[in-house]
Order: C-alpha cells, then structure tokens, then sequence
C-alpha cells in the first residue's frame, strides 16, 4: 500500500515536471521560475519575411527597378511641363498622369527584361550575378514575367484611349524588341549606328509622348512645343544615348565573345569612355547657356546656370578618378549617370 502511494506521488510529479518542461519550452523562461510568453512560431515568422524579402530582392533585380525609377520620375516631371497655374492640378490631371507612368512603367521592364532573356549566355561572362545567370531564376520564370508586362503595357495603353500613349507604348515596344531579338535586320544592340539611333528615340518617343497626353488629352489644350520642352527633348536624347553606349564598356568580354560588335568592341574602352565624358559635358554647357539666356526670371536662370554647373563639375571629378579596367567601379559609374539623369528632370522645372 504504501510502496503504491509512493509510486502515485512519483508519477505525479514527473507529469508536473513535464507540463513545466512543456510550458518552458512553449514561452520560454529566462530563470528559473520565471516564464516569458514567447511565442512558439517567432522563427516560423521570421523565415517566411526572410523568404519575402528574398524573393521581392530577386524579382527587383531582374526588372532593374533603377531603371524604372527613373522612368516614373521623368513621366511625372514631363507631365508638369504644360502646366501654366496650380488650378491645372486637378484630379483629373493626376488620373492622367497615372495613366501615363503605369503602362511605360511596365514596356520599360518588359525591354529590360527581355534583354537579359536574349543575353543569358553573355551575361554569364560578364554579369554573373544577374538573376538569370545566376540560375536564381529558370528561364521559364524569366519569360513568364517578361510576357505578362509586355501584354500588359499594350493593353493599358489600348484601354487608356490616348493615342499618344497608344503610340509612345507601340514604339517603346517595338524598339525595345528590335534591340535585343536575334532575327534578320534587329538585334540593333550589335549594330553600333542602329542601337545609338534606338536609344535616342526611346528618349524622343518617351517625351513627346508624355507631354502631347497632358497638354491635349488631358488639360485639354493646343499642342504647344514650348522651349522647355524642346531643351528636354534635345538634352535627354544625347543623355540617354550617352547612357545606351556607356552600358556596353564593362562587358566588352562577353560581347567579344559573342561577336557583338559594339563601340566598345571596335574602338576600345578608352575612347568610348573619353567620347561619352565629352558629349555629356556639352551637354551640360548647353543646358547652362540655355537657362541662362532664355529663362524667364533670375531666379530660375540661377538654378538651371548653377544646378547644371554643379552636376557636371561632379561628373567630372567621378571621371577622372575612375579606372577602366574595374569592371565594378565601372558599373558604379554607370548607375552615377542614372543617377545624374534622373537629377535632370528636377532641374528641367526651372527651364520656363
């Protein structure tokens, strides 16, 4: 009797020990007869925003968003062109702005895109931490997402009813296809001539784009070039050209590779660069010299004379410390320029 008593007594507390143990393990404690509600699934959580943020990082990278900040920024900033009062910024403006920023958005990644879908195989030479060198995506998964913003873009610019949306979209498109495809007379991207006359009308089309939509199917006004418009026009097709040459200097490996005949595959990284300093920086006096003389007030002759002197006495303090032969340092020059480019667009404000 007594030896079941004591049996009894033991199996309660071992059942006491493994509830405490349980309760323990459950919430946690920090000594010994203190408990700290701890939930169980913290980590379970923390995996899976660890698994989000991996995955969002990826999808970033292969749409290089950089590109379609700057995007975004230039359709606003083009957009606030035609605009002569602050009555002007109405609702009605901002839905046509909207309508503007989302389908070139989504045609800027569709090009973007569609390019590393067609250079896998050089960019395994010279950018292998792409997404899809890297094997981070499948080609499938590549070409999914690629196909969806392309239907996409052409089909906000149809539902839209904006003929110079419907057009500029069209184009970009178009341009951006006949860039990259490997098909007989395209893959502008090898011709020197043909790649630097895309890369300026996607600046071109892009522009007069944006600004016919606002000023007439949205203010409601005549078509008007006024001379800010004009200097944008004229400014971002030599950037964006310049930008479209640029690009090409770190991956003289793989196009040499690949027999694409690049500017830089022709006449060497040196002269290339030294040619793309240059047109920049005319480009920059032009734009000072135009501020200057045909700006309305002193103030805005100050900004545009200042703010574009500021901007290249940058680029070329960058340019002359930069080494070549670093494809890294090369590449960050290169996003600098992105950089530059989409500083312009908040510049372009004061050419009134």
């Amino acid at each position: 009797m007594i030896q079941t008593q004591v049996l009894q007594q033991g199996n309660t507390l071992n059942k006491r020990t493994r509830d405490k143990n349980q309760l323990v393990h459950n919430f946690g404690a920090t000594f010994e007869g203190e408990i700290v509600l701890e939930p169980k699934n913290d980590n379970h959580k923390v995996m899976i925003q660890s698994d989000l943020w991996r995955k969002w990082d990826v999808f970033y990278r292969f749409c290089r968003l950089h590109s379609v900040t700057g995007t975004v920024t230039g359709v606003i900033s083009v957009s606030l062109l035609p605009l002569t009062s602050f009555g002007d910024l109405s609702p009605a403006f901002f839905l046509g702005m909207l309508k503007a920023v989302i389908p070139f958005a989504f045609v800027n990644i569709y090009v973007v895109t569609l390019n590393q879908l067609i250079d896998v195989g050089i960019d395994k030479i010279n950018k292998p931490y792409l997404v899809l060198a890297s094997g981070e995506y499948t080609m499938l998964q590549g070409k999914a997402i690629t196909s969806a913003f392309g239907i996409m873009c052409l089909a906000m610019a149809i539902v839209f009813q904006s003929p110079p949306i419907l057009y500029g979209i069209i184009i970009h498109f178009l341009v951006g296809t006949a860039y990259s495809v490997e098909l007989p007379y395209l893959r502008w991207k090898t011709k020197p001539f043909l790649a630097a006359i895309g890369i300026g009308l996607h600046a071109f089309n892009f522009q007069l784009a944006v600004f016919c939509h606002i000023q007439k199917y949205v203010l409601g006004g005549p078509l008007v070039h006024t001379m800010s418009f004009r200097f944008v026009l004229i400014f971002f097709i030599l950037f964006a050209t310049v930008l479209g040459i640029f690009k090409d200097i770190p991956d003289v490996a793989g196009d040499q590779a690949y027999d694409n005949r690049t500017f830089c595959v022709r006449h060497g990284k040196k002269k290339v660069f030294s040619l793309c300093i240059s047109i920049l920086l005319i480009n920059y006096g032009f734009a000072m010299a135009t501020g200057a003389l045909l700006s309305s007030s002193l103030l805005n002759k100050f900004v545009t004379v200042i703010g574009h002197g500021t901007l290249a006495s940058l680029l070329w303090h960058r340019a002359k410390s930069l080494i070549l032969e670093d494809d890294n340092l090369v590449e960050s020059f290169y996003m600098f320029l992105w950089k530059l480019f989409t500083a312009e667009y908040a510049l372009i404000q004061f050419m009134r």
